[in-house]
């Protein structure tokens, strides 16, 4: 019976009787060398691609493969990490290796930065998340394996607050530049109930906000007519100090009462503002009017009456004729008061 071995430092099997220095060489061996050990062998045993096989001790990926149990697809992975690494200078070629040759070996870290262990990572797919995953920082493999697995991704999701916060992020950054995606997302939140309220609830806040902001940062504000005037200090003093305390919250507070406070409280000003200036009061109720005049025009020329004279039996009802009469009642009262206005200045 043969003697049992260890793996030694540069990755080759030697004699060793003791079990347990086997093992401790074992680990040391791949503790400084990592998968380096396992792709030397690789690449002192597998012939480069066109070489001739006469004259050569090397084998084919597929005859390695055959010997080591294993499938041709994993020889190749280990077959180009080490051509990777070659092309940079650091490990040898593969022409200049000879079969139970022992070089000296690469740090273990080293290996990941050339070793793919997803044949998905050759896909143009694949290529883009290698990509983006060393634009973060991070080894492409993990991507790599979560982009293959959404089910396990769906269930850290499910079950982590903090992995569904780092998907959210990710989330609205590939929003930006998806339109694609901005109108599935859109259509998911119309289609569900609480998401719908809790984006309405969103946006009420953000514009209410949004009216707070302006204050400070143009030194405008809107009056309740629609009037764009220039803000007191007094008021945009009150308005930067809510929006300094809407600014301090931290990114999982809720903004929506301290929106509101804050509008409330500036439009409480604002009138106040207009109802103290003569000038601004008689303006405001000018511009109130006209908004007024102007729908009440445009609604009651879209009523139609194309179908009276077709159908006037079935069309006809009693309250159409008071109710018109009502509102021209109003009219002529709101014509006659104008005019009067007009006569005493």
């Amino acid at each position: 019976m043969d003697a049992p071995s260890a793996i030694d430092a540069g990755g080759f099997w030697t004699p060793v009787d003791n079990p347990v220095e086997r093992d401790a060489r074992d680990f040391g061996a791949y503790a400084r060398n990592g998968a380096w050990s396992f792709a030397l062998k690789v690449a002192r045993s597998v012939r480069p691609g066109g070489q001739p096989a006469e004259g050569s001790p090397k084998v084919s990926a597929k005859e390695f493969a055959q010997l080591a149990e294993t499938s041709p697809e994993r020889v190749m992975r280990y077959y180009k990490a080490w051509d990777k690494a070659a092309d940079d200078g650091i490990v040898p070629h593969f022409e200049v290796l000879v079969p139970g040759e022992d070089i000296d070996l690469p740090d273990a870290d080293v290996w990941l930065s050339y070793y793919v262990s997803r044949s998905s990572a050759a896909s143009d797919r694949g290529q883009a998340i290698t990509a983006a995953a060393e634009a973060e920082g991070i080894r492409p493999t993990k991507a790599l394996e979560v982009a293959e697995n959404p089910t396990a991704l769906r269930a850290a999701i499910l079950a982590d607050p903090g992995t569904a916060q780092a998907a959210r992020s990710a989330l609205l950054d590939r929003l930006k530049e998806d339109p694609s995606l901005q109108m599935e997302l859109a259509r998911d939140i119309a289609r569900t109930d609480g998401l719908k309220k809790a984006v309405a609830t969103e946006a009420k806040a953000a514009d209410r906000i949004g009216y707070v902001r302006q204050i400070v940062e143009k030194g405008q504000v809107k009056t309740p007519a629609g009037q764009t005037i220039d803000a007191p200090a007094e008021l945009r003093a009150e308005a930067e100090r809510h929006l300094s305390l809407i600014d301090e919250l931290d990114d999982g507070e809720e903004s929506g009462e301290w929106a509101s406070e804050a509008y409330d409280t500036v439009k409480s000003l604002v009138v106040q503002t207009v109802e103290a200036d003569p000038e601004l009061r008689v303006q405001e109720r000018r511009t109130k009017f006209y908004s007024s005049l102007q729908k009440a025009t445009k609604v009651f020329e879209e009523l139609t009456f194309d179908a009276v004279d077709a159908e006037a039996d079935a069309f006809y009802e009693d309250d159409m004729v008071q109710q018109l009469e009502g509102l021209q009642k109003a009219l002529d009262a709101c014509i006659t008061a104008l005019r009067k206005a007009a006569g005493e200045h």
